[in-house]
């Protein structure tokens, strides 16, 4: 059995998306192993801010401005890591995008926009990071949500992105293990202090419908995913790849769903009530 060990000193991560929310604290906790890291975003105050974090921590940190939507641009940041670190250990690829809206009354551009950062956006990043892993021993870890598998109302683009991204972890998982790089998805459940989560449940009623709706009676923190993603990337899953790996407290066990219709039918009633004044 490999000894347990969450030293990465010399590990080079890079994670797509890594200013704020999941993606800075599993960046914060690869930083805080040893690992140097370096993050991406299309904010350049945002990685600025993030990379200072990271250094705090003791940390080697970079970081470089791009949107996971250009795939040239996208490259361009992922060279710039390697040539400053050298081959990538660890990818991260987290880039998001949600907002509430029922299908019917959602743009086709609205629909698109999420498919764009959330599938696309991660098929980008690994497209253009393959080249820049080392091989072997490389693990990838995609950032998917509940909905890649659980239906919810007033997300369906989620819903269609996200399934995507989960089948791309496990179609990846297959071409790339020949080569020694594996490939998960981790999936968030409801984690504080994120901005997905402030559109979802923006008051406080929302809030305690999703914390009803998590078996162990809290939300997750970005540090739960850190743990996750440390594990993963750890001796002890050296065996493990194709994974989606739920990190929710058991809300995907079906609390997830019903909490999305819940404050559905709060907004429809809502609305509803407007249109009669």
């Amino acid at each position: 059995m490999p000894r347990v060990d969450i030293d990465f000193s010399g590990t080079n991560v890079f994670v797509a998306g890594g200013t704020s929310g999941i993606n800075l604290g599993i960046a914060e906790g690869f930083a805080a192993a040893g690992a140097r890291v370096a993050v991406m975003s299309r904010s350049r105050e945002k990685i600025d801010a993030a990379v200072a974090r990271l250094r705090a921590l003791g940390a080697e940190a970079t970081g470089a401005a791009a949107d996971v939507r250009d795939p040239e641009a996208t490259s361009a940041a992922l060279h710039s890591a390697h040539a400053a670190f050298g081959d990538i250990d660890v990818l991260v690829s987290g880039a998001a995008g949600n907002f509430p809206a029922a299908a019917m009354d959602m743009s086709p551009n609205g629909f698109r926009s999420v498919v764009d950062i959330d599938l696309l956006g991660t098929y980008h990043v690994l497209r253009s990071a393959y080249p820049l892993l080392r091989r072997p021993g490389a693990l990838v870890i995609n950032v998917s949500a509940p909905q890649a598998f659980l239906p919810m109302a007033m997300q369906s683009h989620v819903c269609a992105a996200k399934a995507g991204v989960d089948m791309l972890t496990r179609v990846l998982a297959l071409e790339w293990g020949a080569g020694g790089v594996r490939v998960n998805s981790v999936v968030p459940g409801a984690i504080e202090g994120t901005e997905g989560m402030d559109r979802l449940a923006p008051t406080q009623e929302a809030r305690d419908i999703f914390t009803d709706a998590v078996p162990i009676g809290r939300w997750g923190t970005p540090g739960d995913l850190a743990g996750a993603c440390l594990f993963l990337a750890s001796p002890l899953a050296d065996y493990i790849t194709g994974v989606v790996l739920p990190v929710d407290g058991g809300m995907a066990l079906g609390g997830a769903s019903s909490a999305m219709a819940e404050i559905a039918a709060s907004h429809s009633r809502t609305i509803g009530s407007g249109r009669g004044k």
